[in-house]
């Protein structure tokens, strides 16, 4: 049971801190489908800092979370110059991101890979001593660092949303930009700095993910749907940070049972195969979604790119 919370506490931490950079980037009034692709690069910046930065202890912890914003917020600036610059179409972008992130990030792996050992052409980094930084043992549960970044970050989110006048403007660019902009407010910067903020969050949602069981990492496999995920638990949230947050310990449930089934005998002795438990954080997206997505109230203008002269 206590295996069962902690692998839920780690996977909610990462579909919260990426569902949250959703959350920010539509309040702006983009849609950014391409967290998927965000997470594979940040957590690309990350494990390259773990395998090449002799540190250790919080001075490795520090380095690999700026890392992986580092390359979180480039890489979605991406997204920013296609959607707001160019007005591109914010769908087809988004899904360009996702294709483009895993291929780009094994290229870079394997290249590396080949360069330091001629006959190793994979795509994986072993970060096994660094990874220690990031976890605590308190009893027989292991804390992992990043799952307090995700509740300070949380935090944050909901205060700069809600309680700043930044937060008012952002907000009011994906609901009316043009009324925002009326009354001086500059609605480009404004989106920019909510998918710049989005590839912040997703950057370290994807080192999260990386580092939340193994020690190695194939970065061919990309991670497992989890942006996409995110983007369930969004809306399943209602674009709240709190709902967000509660709708991702649902989902991390349901994600860590996949897990740690076989520690359970009355679920071992079930007549359902395994892949079925991986499964089951997919399904209980689609069902979700069929039930509530009808009803959910997305910030007006998302998708719809800025132009100044409509009314």
């Amino acid at each position: 049971m206590l295996l069962l919370i902690q692998y839920t506490l780690i996977f909610a931490s990462v579909l919260l801190l990426v569902a949250l950079g959703g959350c920010v980037s539509e309040h702006s009034g983009v849609i950014n489908l391409g967290l998927e692709g965000i997470m594979v690069i940040g957590a690309l910046g990350g494990a390259l800092v773990m395998k090449f930065l002799p540190a250790t202890g919080f001075v490795m912890f520090l380095c690999v979370l700026l890392a992986a914003v580092a390359f979180g917020v480039i890489y979605s600036s991406l997204l920013a110059v296609a959607c707001i610059n160019l007005k591109a179409d914010q769908t087809i972008v988004g899904t360009a991101l996702n294709m483009l992130g895993t291929a780009l990030a094994t290229v870079v792996v394997k290249s590396m890979n080949t360069a330091l050992n001629p006959d190793d052409h994979s795509s994986e980094i072993e970060y096994i001593k660094a990874k220690k930084a990031f976890l605590t043992n308190i009893g027989k549960f292991e804390l992992n660092w990043f799952m307090i970044v995700a509740v300070v970050l949380l935090i944050v989110v909901f205060v700069l949303l809600y309680k700043t006048k930044f937060g008012l403007r952002l907000r009011a660019c994906g609901e009316h930009p043009q009324a925002a902009a009326s009354v001086g407010i500059n609605v480009f910067t404004m989106r920019w700095a909510g998918v710049l903020l989005s590839g912040l969050l997703g950057g370290i949602g994807g080192i999260t993910y990386i580092t939340a069981g193994v020690s190695t990492w194939k970065f061919e496999n990309g991670v497992a749907g989890f942006g996409f995920l995110a983007l369930a638990v969004m809306i399943f949230g209602a674009w709240d940070p709190f709902r967000i947050a509660g709708a991702a310990l649902i989902f991390g449930l349901f994600r860590a049972l996949g897990n740690v089934y076989n520690g359970f005998d009355f679920l071992k002795n079930l007549p359902i195969p395994s892949a079925v438990y991986n499964m089951l954080p997919y399904i209980v997206c689609l069902i979700v979604l069929a039930f509530t997505s009808k009803n959910s109230r997305a910030p007006k203008a998302e998708g719809i790119p800025y132009d100044k002269g409509m009314r």
